[in-house]
């Protein structure tokens, strides 16, 4: 898979998922530095990997999920990123994001490594979007091809409804 960050070819580690495939169970850290693990999150699950909250198009694209995606009752939302739990939680106050979860993968990278995200010469998570059903088996999913552009937002809501 071909992904870019600025423009230039970064090598991303872990396994790469496609539709199909099950994302295992993974731990991250939640905003209260208590540990999360997916397999708390029960029912249909919308991931959004992405580098840092702390910029404009992650910004943009948890704001927007936070106000789309969460009308759908059975879908839980969970952004993942590398930024400390603490500014995590500063920037969800400061954003009024209130429906979405935020974690951080900062400590052991566990869903970094399977799910294939972890852009290695970076220390940061490529944009990727990962629907997943109750089994967490993937039902779409996507791989921003640069990774300061925004995802397909109509593809991932529209596999959402589906």
């Amino acid at each position: 898979m071909k992904i870019t960050f600025g423009g230039k070819a970064v090598e991303l580690k872990g396994k790469v998922l496609k539709v199909g495939d099950k994302l295992e169970n993974f731990s991250a850290v939640n905003n209260d530095l208590s540990p999360f693990k997916l397999s708390d999150i029960k029912g249909r699950k919308l991931i959004l990997a992405v580098p840092s909250l702390d910029t404009s198009v992650c910004d943009a694209e948890i704001r927007r999920f936070n106000t789309e995606a969460t009308k759908f009752g059975d879908v839980t939302v969970i952004a993942v990123s590398m930024d400390l739990p603490f500014a995590q939680s500063r920037w969800c106050g400061a954003a009024g994001v209130d429906k979405v979860i935020t974690v951080s993968d900062f400590k052991d990278r566990d869903f970094a490594d399977k799910s294939g995200t972890y852009i290695k010469d970076v220390g940061l998570l490529a944009r990727s979007v990962f629907l997943l059903d109750e089994n967490n088996n993937v039902k779409y999913v996507e791989y921003v091809s640069e990774v300061t552009h925004h995802p397909n937002y109509q593809d991932a809501l529209k596999a959402i409804q589906a």
